[in-house]
């Protein structure tokens, strides 16, 4: 795995954890957990993703 991969599931772990404390205690920027959890999901995936034919 690389990096990019690594901090996309670690953002996204820590989005799915503030979004579970936020269902229990209101605190301010709870919102900022289902941000963190889409960004998170898309940056595991770009990290993710395979190179083209054409990337040397």
């Amino acid at each position: 795995m690389n990096r990019l991969s690594v901090g996309g599931v670690v953002l996204t772990l820590v989005g799915i954890a503030g979004y579970a404390v936020g269902t229990s205690v209101a605190y301010p920027g709870r919102s900022v957990s289902v941000t963190a959890v889409m960004v998170g999901l898309t940056v595991a995936a770009v990290g993710h993703a395979t190179p083209t034919e054409d990337t040397p």
